[in-house]
């Protein structure tokens, strides 16, 4: 319920009070409402938020940045907004943004549709993501395309690593435990007074890669995450 009151609230100052009667909202305004939105949506389940950054750890302005996590739990999406500075926005299935003030939400703060059903569609989309990057914006994927229904880490998608090659992006690996434990996959059961905890890995240069050895990307961010998440 609580996820439900945070998300209209939030919608509703951003979307109905800037973007229809003030004319629209600078991007610095939308991070401070989604930050705002995620640490209310924590704090609503009084979870126990846990972010550990390798040592030396800093990102550099002007540098594309590609921030890449497992998926367990609905409750990913809050706690993601919370983890890093600046401007970080996600890409979102394209179903999101055909609901109604949800979607023109999501579009004006910036999130970027992703349409996997419509290859040439998706690589437009994927364009879009690079664009708002040379912008200022961390985008954040799930390359498992969506929630893992075991609770492991499921077969990346290739998508974020070409476009991660071709912009010669910085992937941030990043590993979330416990968010599953807060509102279970499949379910509308929640729990409060758990434990969440984000481990930072080592940032990855992309830009090492071309795109004949993709797959070898892929590995090193699989491993990554994995490990990050608790996987073996």
């Amino acid at each position: 319920m609580w996820v439900i009151f945070y998300s209209c609230a939030w919608l509703t100052i951003l979307v109905l009070y800037r973007d229809i009667f003030r004319g629209g909202y600078s991007r610095e305004y939308g991070d401070m409402w989604l930050k705002w939105w995620g640490r209310k949506n924590v704090d609503a389940f009084r979870s126990y938020l846990t972010i550990n950054y390798p040592d030396n750890f800093k990102t550099e302005p002007g540098r594309p940045y590609i921030i890449m996590s497992n998926h367990r739990s609905h409750f990913d999406v809050p706690v993601s907004m919370l983890v890093m500075p600046g401007s970080v926005r996600m890409l979102a299935k394209s179903e999101l943004f055909k609901i109604p003030l949800w979607g023109r939400g999501l579009r004006h703060g910036e999130f970027i549709s992703i349409d996997r059903s419509h290859p040439i569609q998706a690589r437009k989309d994927l364009a879009a993501a690079r664009e708002k990057m040379e912008s200022g914006i961390m985008v954040w994927i799930y390359p498992e395309g969506g929630r893992s229904r075991t609770g492991k880490l499921q077969p990346f998608k290739k998508g974020g690593f070409i476009m991660a090659i071709d912009s010669g992006a910085t992937i941030i690996p990043v590993g979330i435990r416990g968010t599953a434990e807060v509102v279970k996959p499949e379910t509308l059961d929640f729990y409060t007074d758990r434990n969440v905890t984000v481990e930072i890995g080592t940032p990855i240069d992309a830009s090492r890669y071309t795109l004949m050895q993709k797959d070898e990307l892929i590995e090193e961010v699989h491993t990554a995450i994995a490990s990050l998440a608790g996987e073996s």
